[in-house]
């Protein structure tokens, strides 16, 4: 059973982090390895595999969670680049943290939009162009 959430885990993790996903698994081999091991299973294997909503959806929602946190910044960038990859628009991401101002408060809002800025600048996302 724990192969098979493993693997599903693995295909997941490829399917929305890419090459981000496997470097936080490559870093976190040297210090703990089973951690890694914990984070396929359960989280890519148990959590994001399930149907009730699709990888944009759990998308959104792991960015505005990891934004409201405050404290997560590195997870969240992971997170920005995953939503890229699973077909939010940089519009919708911006949205999204627009709206964390209204529950987490501005400081959590400008963080989630500074981290976004870098995201999409490393991806060559212009925001400019056409924005509200």
């Amino acid at each position: 059973m724990s192969e098979d959430r493993y693997q599903l885990g693995l295909k997941k993790l490829a399917e929305i982090d890419g090459d981000q996903g496997q470097k936080v698994v490559d870093a976190l081999q040297p210090i703990a390895p089973e951690f890694a091991t914990l984070m396929i299973e359960f989280g890519f294997g148990d959590i994001y595999s399930r149907s009730g909503l699709d990888l944009k959806s759990r998308e959104i929602a792991t960015v505005a969670a990891l934004t409201a946190l405050g404290n997560a910044a590195p997870q969240l960038k992971v997170h920005l680049h995953a939503a890229l990859n699973v077909g939010c628009s940089p519009k919708e991401i911006v949205e999204v943290l627009m709206q964390i101002a209204l529950y987490a408060g501005f400081p959590a809002a400008l963080n989630g939009l500074f981290a976004a800025k870098e995201v999409f600048a490393e991806r060559g996302i212009d925001m400019t162009e056409g924005s509200d």
